[in-house]
């Protein structure tokens, strides 16, 4: 079991990437700490979960909020004992319009669910893994604002997700002596709520991807799973696409 007696947290667990991660990551034998803001769909996957003999807890909360990052590390240390890993995947995009458009609340939005809350994540995760001798962050990027991934209407999530590289890897350099591993996942186009319900544009995305097709949210729960499991012991401030094929084109 690749994930055997770790604990990990994860962000963003009530549907899409998030929830995929937990039910693999409690496959796997890890303790699954969950958190996003919809109590009720987390009290249903940590039922599941628990029903098929897995470890889950779940609180309910925002991101963007610096105590609740705070609040999950306690529940962490609390249920199981301490904390070995963290997937931070919760996220938005936003709304889709050219700078001069945009409202300065929606770039104040996705800023601070996509950049501002993986620093306060940091600022709480990182000390209870240097408690334990290290452990593992993965945080959820995109192809969009890395390899010439830019895409018209989408500066503000564009820039988040490329200053969260920028963040992973300062971090990566800093701790990587001390045997906290932190790196990024940067999927491409995956079939969650956050693509909508509409086939012709499920269609359009596929086939932007040079594997045309969408990917499924467990494949890159599956990405993030190797980077914090010990397989990926020597791999630490890396941007790793799991994208299809979609940055390659884009290059």
């Amino acid at each position: 079991m690749e994930l055997k007696n770790k604990t990990i947290i994860i962000t963003g667990a009530s549907s899409g990437i998030g929830a995929a991660a937990a039910l693999l990551f409690a496959a796997e034998g890890a303790n699954v700490v969950l958190g996003a803001r919809r109590g009720p769909e987390l009290e249903q996957l940590v039922e599941q979960i628990t029903q098929s003999n897995g470890n889950a807890v779940f609180q309910a909360g925002d991101v963007t909020d610096e105590a609740y990052a705070t609040a999950l590390v306690d529940l962490a240390d609390e249920k199981f004992g301490g904390l070995d890993g963290a997937f931070n995947n919760a996220g938005i995009m936003g709304d889709m319009s050219p700078i001069q458009n945009m409202e300065t609340a929606n770039w104040r939005s996705v800023m601070d669910a996509n950049l501002t809350s993986a620093f306060f994540s940091a600022k709480a995760q990182i000390p209870a893994m240097l408690k334990q001798g290290g452990g593992a962050i993965v945080y959820t990027s995109s192809f969009v604002g890395f390899s010439n991934g830019g895409m018209p209407g989408m500066g503000a999530y564009a820039a988040s997700k490329a200053g969260l590289i920028g963040l992973v890897q300062s971090l990566a350099s800093e701790h990587a002596a001390e045997g906290v591993r932190i790196n990024a996942v940067l999927p491409g186009g995956t079939m969650t709520a956050m693509a909508g319900d509409d086939p012709e544009t499920h269609a359009f995305i596929a086939g932007l991807h040079p594997a045309k097709r969408m990917a499924a949210p467990k494949e890159i729960a599956q990405a993030a799973m190797f980077l914090l499991s010990d397989r990926s012991g020597f791999v630490t401030g890396s941007p790793m696409t799991v994208d299809g094929g979609m940055s390659v084109r884009l290059l």
